[in-house]
């Protein structure tokens, strides 16, 4: 009987540590962090447009726009086809930006997943247009 005893004593101590080490897991495992990233406004080379065009991101990113080449430049989401048209309206800077090294950031972490293309207004003929996809 007191063979018994033991034996489950010790199994019932080994399932509570490797509880515990397991829970120890979740609690001490580090939190995704949101990501930022760069868009260039003009290119190195002076191209009229943004780089990189096309850009994915989680929800929770960040984007920042820097004014690079060739300026003045702004950015304007079109939110007739963005996936969150609120995003979209916060996200627009209609303010032109003259000077190389000026810039602003859009935070995505209102956003739904979907597509979020952008222009700028002064460039937008020459096809100075990108997306961001949020997922």
């Amino acid at each position: 009987m007191n063979l018994i005893t033991a034996t489950l004593r010790r199994m019932g101590l080994a399932v509570l540590t490797a509880l515990l080490v397991i829970s120890s897991f979740a609690v001490f495992a580090p939190s995704a962090a949101a990501a930022e990233y760069t868009i260039k406004m003009g290119t190195d080379r002076g191209m009229l447009a943004f780089e990189p065009a096309k850009l994915t991101v989680k929800v929770g990113d960040t984007v920042k726009f820097v004014n690079n080449r060739v300026p003045p430049h702004n950015v304007v989401f079109d939110s007739s086809k963005s996936a969150n048209k609120a995003v979209a309206v916060k996200a627009t800077h209609k303010q032109l930006m003259m000077s190389p090294g000026q810039s602003f950031e859009v935070s995505f972490a209102d956003a739904e997943p979907g597509e979020y293309p952008f222009y700028c207004e002064p460039h937008r003929g020459a096809g100075m247009a990108g997306k961001i996809i949020v997922e």
